[in-house]
C-alpha cells in the first residue's frame, strides 16, 4: 500500500483551540490516520498520513468542515507519498505556539513578510542585494539547502531571534529571503524581523517542499536533500521518497 502523506499549516485565531483537541484527536483516529498535530491559540500545524481516501477526507474536514467553522480559509496544504506507514502513532496536542519562536511581536495573524511562489523564488534569490536565509537547524542545513544561502548555525527554532539580534541589521540589510521545509517557520521568523524593522523581508511559500514540487530539477537551484519530520527521513526532487538502500547514516 502506498500512503498518502498531508502536511499542513495555518496561522489564524482558535481560541477554542483546547475544546478542539479531542474532537480532531478522534476524527483522525476514524479515519485510521497517524502522525504528529499541533493547536495552539495561534493556529494549527501538523503531519498527517494514512489512506489516500482517509487524508483527503482530513483535508476537506480542516478546510470546510464544521470542526474549525471555515477558519482554516487559507490552509498551506502539501501532499507527499511513502511506501510505509512513516508515522508510529497519532499525538494531537495543545501547545503555546505552533512553531515555538518565543516572540511576543512576532504575530503572522496581523502581520507577515511577503510570499513568492516557487515559480519566482530562482530570479529573488539570484540578486546580488538579496540576503539569502536558511532558517532551518543546523543539522537539517547539513543535508540540503539553496545554493548561496546563509546558516545560522541554530539548534531549535528558537534560536533564530538571537541570530538575528546578533547578524542581522535593518540599515545593512535591506532585503532578505527566507526559506524552510514548509512556510510555517518562515511566517514566524518574517513577521520577527518586520516587528524589529526590516523593510523587504520575502519568504517562499509552500516551503522547501513546494519548490521541490513545483520546480523542474534542471532549473532548481536547491542542493541535497530536504529533511522530513517523520521515517521517510529525507525527500528530493519531485518529492521523491529517499532510497533507504543507500545506506545513509542516521
Amino acid at each position: 500500500m502506498t500512503y498518502k502523506v498531508a502536511a499542513f499549516y495555518q496561522f489564524a485565531a482558535l481560541p477554542d483551540h483546547r475544546e478542539l483537541r479531542e474532537p480532531l484527536r478522534g476524527f483522525c483516529a476514524g479515519l485510521a490516520l497517524k502522525g504528529s498535530v499541533l493547536l495552539a491559540q495561534e493556529g494549527v500545524n501538523g503531519t498527517v498520513a494514512g489512506a489516500p481516501e482517509a487524508i483527503d477526507a482530513f483535508a476537506h474536514e480542516l478546510a470546510h468542515g464544521d470542526m474549525f467553522g471555515g477558519r482554516l480559509d487559507n490552509l498551506e496544504l502539501k501532499f507527499s507519498t511513502a511506501a510505509a506507514m512513516p508515522f508510529r502513532r497519532l499525538k494531537v496536542r495543545l501547545k503555546k505556539e505552533i512553531v515555538t519562536l518565543g516572540d511576543a511581536d512576532a504575530d503572522p495573524i496581523k502581520k507577515v513578510g511577503t510570499y513568492v511562489d516557487a515559480a519566482e523564488w530562482n530570479a529573488l534569490i539570484a540578486a546580488p542585494d538579496t540576503l539569502l536565509l536558511d532558517t532551518r537547524n543546523a543539522f537539517e542545513v547539513a543535508m540540503g539547502t539553496f545554493e548561496g544561502a546563509v546558516d545560522p548555525g541554530i539548534k531549535c527554532f528558537g534560536q533564530f531571534k538571537d541570530f538575528a539580534a546578533d547578524q542581522l541589521d535593518p540599515a545593512k540589510h535591506r532585503r532578505i529571503a527566507m526559506f524552510c521545509t514548509g512556510g510555517i517557520r518562515c511566517e514566524k521568523a518574517s513577521a520577527h524581523l518586520l516587528a524589529r524593522g526590516f523593510a523587504e523581508v520575502y519568504h517562499l511559500k509552500g516551503g522547501i517542499l513546494r519548490y521541490l514540487e513545483e520546480v523542474p530539477e534542471t532549473q532548481s537551484r536547491w542542493r541535497g536533500e530536504c529533511f522530513v519530520f517523520d521515517e521517510r527521513v529525507a525527500l528530493g526532487h519531485a518529492l521523491r521518497e529517499l532510497d533507504k538502500g543507500q545506506g545513509r547514516d542516521e
